[in-house]
């Protein structure tokens, strides 16, 4: 393993390349301190007392060099309607922004460019703490408060640097296509370790479930393999979002760095697209048979898009899996067009299948099950050992037939997939799935499937 010194090597050339100059800082600071005066100007107009704050990575110094996003919130009392919240919040985001647009999280915010900043104005109510909100955007001034009165500029580094890290390994952001670690959950981790540095050598060992209280708030019952109490919102767990698979990628390349320190891991480029040559050289040389629902991707954000495509690839997989086909693995992508892979063992299966009873000595099961196949066309009910056994005839031995078939709409289905699904969709099998990676996005997430990595 290597030691400090070696790593501190690579951290400072890291840091000369993440890191924002002066002159940046100054733009920033410029940028920020020009909106907040347009929106004290509109706030003077209305007949409601409210307050303007810089939150976020730029305000608190851990945002990364090449970053351009201001967020600032406003501040409305507690009293205030929720209707009245978000008329003031939208007059205050077209004032300000005139050619922002309006997007909608809880409730409606503006959006838009100001100097070649990309700023974010949201209206939010001022509660007393985390665990009084009357919408979720009104813990962020909390986290903001919190997290400003004890990151130094020597921890807001190291924060840079973890980020930096976890954008490299694909295990940063807290959107639900990515579901890792988002930017507060990582100034968390580093202010809890002291360090980046510590914080990878205690994520190397760990055991999860991971569990962090950094206030003391209690234990609480959450079922996930991270847990960081919100130190503002003891009934939040910061890290929910996070899945499995990105703390086991954090704890891989953690170890990884650890034992040769290398500045190339905080800078991982996509993959290569592979060119649907490349597709059928994989397929060919795996002996599989790959089948893909396509679709034209329903028309919504991707935070609802991705847990319905994961939840419909799941009730797909699983069905294919019951009847035989046996995948071996799955995945989801989406661009114009969404695409459920299922790899599978089997493409094509024996007309009958075999389908056990239970044990003849537990006598009312079992002469139900006779009876119910005793005068059916089926093979048997036979012995098998001490149980009736039946071979019926299987009801699709091709897995495209079942795809292809009104059966598919039977899984779990996301609402949005089943909707465009019963529009229009087709099903590629074998080394027509290769004709996908005509686009280098689809040829990126082929890249990802068949030359897999941690």
């Amino acid at each position: 393993m290597a030691d400090s010194e070696e790593i501190s090597r690579v951290v400072e050339r890291v840091r000369e390349r993440i890191d924002p100059g002066e002159d940046e800082r100054a733009a920033l600071r410029e940028t920020a301190s020009a909106l907040s005066e347009r929106v004290e100007d509109v706030l003077a107009d209305l007949p409601v007392e409210a307050d303007v704050i810089r939150v976020g990575s730029t305000a608190r110094g851990t945002w990364l060099s090449g970053d351009r996003d201001i967020d600032l919130f406003v501040r409305f009392p507690a009293d205030v309607d929720r209707e009245s919240l978000e008329s003031y919040g939208l007059e205050i985001g077209r004032t300000v922004l005139p050619d922002g647009r309006e997007e909608y999280a809880e409730h409606p915010y503006v959006t838009g460019e100001f100097r070649d900043f990309d700023i974010d104005l949201v209206p939010c109510y001022d509660v007393e703490d985390g665990s009084s909100l009357r919408s979720a955007v009104d813990r962020t001034p909390h986290h903001n408060a919190y997290l400003r009165e004890r990151i130094d500029s020597g921890l807001a580094a190291d924060v840079r640097v973890f980020k930096r890290f976890l954008k490299g390994i694909g295990a940063y952001g807290s959107d639900l296509r990515t579901r890792g670690f988002s930017g507060y959950l990582t100034e968390l981790l580093v202010l809890e370790y002291g360090g980046f540095e510590a914080l990878l050598r205690a994520a190397a060992d760990w055991h999860p479930p991971v569990v962090f209280d950094p206030e003391d708030h209690g234990q609480r019952s959450f079922d996930h393999p991270l847990v960081v109490v919100d130190p503002t919102d003891p009934t939040r767990n910061v890290a929910a979002v996070c899945s499995a698979e990105n703390v086991a990628r954090l704890q891989h390349h953690a170890r990884a760095f650890l034992d040769d320190p290398d500045e190339s891991v905080f800078f991982s480029p996509d993959p290569t697209p592979l060119s649907p040559a490349d597709v059928r050289s994989h397929v060919q040389r795996r002996g599989t048979t790959p089948v893909a629902v396509v679709f034209d991707a329903p028309d919504i954000v991707e935070d609802q898009l991705y847990p319905q495509l994961r939840k419909s690839l799941s009730g797909v997989q699983s069905e294919l899996d019951r009847r035989g086909f046996d995948p071996l693995r799955a995945t989801a992508f989406a661009d114009d067009r969404a695409v459920l892979l299922v790899e599978l063992a089997h493409a094509t299966l024996p007309a009958i299948t075999r389908h056990e009873g239970p044990p003849v000595h537990v006598r009312a099961h079992a002469e139900g099950f006779y009876d119910a196949y005793a005068d059916g066309d089926d093979y048997g009910p036979f012995l098998d050992g001490d149980r009736y056994v039946v071979e019926r005839d299987r009801e699709y031995t091709e897995a495209a037939a079942y795809l292809r078939s009104d059966a598919l709409f039977d899984v779990g289905l996301g609402s949005h997939v089943e909707s465009a699904l019963e529009d229009d969709y087709e099903v590629l099998v074998g080394e027509e799935v290769a004709t996908l990676a005509e686009t280098d996005a689809f040829g990126v997430e082929f890249a990802r499937y068949f030359e897999p990595s941690p």
